[in-house]
């Protein structure tokens, strides 16, 4: 590693520690003036050729290694590529593509441009694509055959989109080109932009309760606030030169990419990109026997489902596990119990935080307790508070119910704003607080707990989903008059979608409509997004301004 590019703060789990508050308390940022997460989480590795950065594997049974020197090389042939293309600092390049090597370079690639990657998802339908794309004015796209024909529905209607780089797609169009094609040719050297650590790195999106999903604009320096909670909640204050780490969730999330993908490689340690089909316990066992995964992140709705597997002990050999991170639902005891037996002592931490401030809240049983129904502490180097819910003021008394806050100034892991949504960036962040929408406690000992969330937002299986656009989606059926969306309790996922929907006269409330509702918003939407449940009623209840009352169909 090139000790010019050391930054000393992040490196505190080489420090013996034997209490959290003094951690906490001792932490300071280290934020360059001048910094590109490229140049960190892959350049400044790839002298040592022999440094594995990812090992891919695919359901088929064909298997990938790359090492740092590789990525760094890959990367510098698509960057050139891309700069031929006319792309360069400012612009933005969508991914839209699985666990796979290609995904890494290309973000990795984008920011050695200066340029932002936009992370989309493979289950996004045409709705929610182009708008992506459109929205964040993408000049770029790299996309893998498992969703080329929904960008080809819509590619006519993105102005700005003039490159599309496919991966694994047997017949590119006239206007595509393979990525492996384009880059063969081009140079294996190139000069990272420098970059400030204010420039814009991604652009992800997210989705709330009201208007469109909202492009969530994220510098550089991201990168360096979410490893304070990755050393203490993913890693437990060690790291170990066998580490390997792997989640079975899509690589277009906040959570996937920097709770797991780029923080493990900004410490030069391998992380496992497994192209599966839908999540199978079985398959997530042979995968960390296959690799020796140390490092599992998954939510608890996939350990839920790997508790199924008789005997799983004696049928592969797991015990290279020793930290289980979580989060997105609250884990109970029976996980704790299960993984410890499991995965031969392996700590179960519960981790929290959302897209505009990730990894702010976390266990660490290296040095404190976990306790059932608690999230752990705040992240070193973050302020988080309980604030008035009203009025954003941290007046609320230890162990009564509030908004959980993040000190927004000063901390690297917080959003600029709003991709053209002043409004909402402004009602996001007030009094020097960004506000998480969500409500809850803090007792006496320093442990936050998850309560309820302030909006209708609904979250199935780790997944944050906004009903509003699924209620768009749904009005935009000939035989919905209206809709409206609430979160259902779900044994397995926690909570799932359900509409509940007004027909126009003359259409029959029947299942065979229901399973056509389903339908029309699984195409549309991402896969995750359609609602489980449809009911059919009369009238949506509402306040005197028309806005849905859904606390009364939630009941």
């Amino acid at each position: 590693m090139d000790q010019k590019t050391r930054l000393d703060a992040y490196h505190f789990y080489e420090e013996e520690w034997d209490d959290y508050d003094r951690l906490h308390d001792s932490f300071e940022w280290e934020v360059p003036s001048t910094f590109n997460m490229a140049e960190y989480v892959c350049d400044r590795w790839a002298d040592e050729r022999g440094r594995v950065a990812l090992f891919a594997a695919d359901e088929g049974g064909r298997e990938r290694t790359y090492t740092f020197w590789q990525l760094r090389n890959a990367s510098n042939r698509l960057a050139n590529h891309l700069a031929d293309r006319g792309v360069g600092p400012g612009d933005r390049v969508g991914v839209n593509a699985p666990q796979k090597p290609e995904t890494v370079i290309a973000h990795v690639a984008a920011w050695k441009l200066g340029a932002a990657s936009v992370p989309l998802s493979t289950l996004f339908g045409v709705d929610g694509l182009s708008y992506r794309l459109d929205d964040s004015e993408s000049v770029a796209c790299i996309i893998d055959e498992s969703n080329v024909d929904t960008l080809r529905e819509v590619r006519d209607n993105l102005d700005a989109l003039d490159a599309v780089l496919t991966i694994e797609v047997d017949d590119p169009q006239d206007d595509e080109t393979d990525l492996w094609a384009a880059t063969a040719d081009h140079s294996r050297h190139f000069e990272t932009a420098e970059t400030d650590a204010e420039d814009d790195a991604i652009v992800i999106y997210t989705s709330g309760t009201t208007g469109d999903p909202k492009g969530v604009r994220h510098a550089h320096r991201m990168l360096l606030g979410h490893l304070p909670l990755f050393l203490t909640t993913f890693c437990n204050l060690e790291i170990r030169p066998t580490d390997v780490a792997w989640t079975p969730a899509a690589w277009a999330w906040v959570a996937s990419l920097f709770d797991v993908v780029f923080p493990s490689l900004y410490y030069g340690r391998p992380v496992v990109a497994y192209q599966g089909g839908q999540f199978d316990p079985d398959e997530a066992f042979e995968v960390i026997e296959r690799f020796g995964v140390s490092n599992f992140f998954a939510p608890p709705t996939a350990l839920r489902m790997m508790m199924e597997v008789e005997d799983p002990s004696d049928r592969y050999d797991v015990n290279t596990v020793r930290i289980i991170p979580s989060g997105g639902e609250s884990l109970g005891q029976s996980i704790v119990d299960w993984a410890e037996e499991t995965f031969d002592g392996a700590a179960v931490h519960e981790g929290y935080g959302q897209t505009e401030a990730n990894l702010t809240i976390g266990d660490c049983t290296a040095l404190t307790e976990f306790r059932e129904g608690k999230m752990g502490f705040a992240a070193p180097g973050m302020d988080v508070r309980i604030v008035d819910p009203d009025t954003a003021e941290p007046t609320v008394e230890t162990g009564t119910v509030g908004e959980i806050a993040v000190r927004y100034d000063g901390n690297p892991v917080c959003f600029k704003e709003y991709l053209n949504q002043p409004e909402k960036t402004s009602r996001k962040v007030r009094n020097g607080w960004l506000l998480t929408e969500d409500l809850g406690t803090r007792d006496e000992d320093g442990y936050f707990s998850f309560v309820s969330r302030k909006d209708d937002v609904i979250i199935s299986a780790g997944y944050r989903i906004g009903p509003e656009e699924i209620e768009e989606c749904l009005a935009g059926h000939d035989a919905v008059a209206d809709a409206a969306v609430v979160g259902a309790p779900d044994e397995e996922r926690g909570e799932v979608p359900k509409a509940y929907v007004v027909l126009v006269d003359g259409y029959v409330p029947d299942e065979s409509l229901a399973s056509e509702l389903r339908s029309h918003v699984k195409e549309r939407l991402a896969k995750y997004e359609y609602p489980r449940e449809v009911a059919f009623i009369d009238e949506l209840p509402k306040t005197t301004t028309g806005k849905v009352r859904r606390a009364d169909l939630r009941g």
